[in-house]
């Protein structure tokens, strides 16, 4: 039973190794995204501390910049 499910008639390997490849595919397209927000996020975090004190409240009161930098490690609210 197990083995008909792998071999599917033939097409197992044809089959299998698709869902390999598609997976294979959508977890290094995860991982560069991720690093890829990674990055930008520590450059808008490098951005946000080298900013003047008036600057600084400006860009403090918006939502957005909330929303970005509350994954910042060095971020205090």
């Amino acid at each position: 039973m197990i083995n008909q499910l792998f071999i599917m008639d033939g097409h197992g390997i044809y089959v299998w190794s698709a869902f390999l490849f598609t997976m294979f595919s959508f977890l290094s397209l995860y991982l560069i995204i991720k690093a890829q927000l990674v990055k930008e996020q520590a450059n808008f975090a490098n951005k946000f501390y080298n900013l003047s004190e008036k600057k600084l409240a400006t860009v403090k009161a918006k939502k957005i910049n909330k929303e970005i930098l509350v994954n910042s490690p060095n971020y205090n609210f």
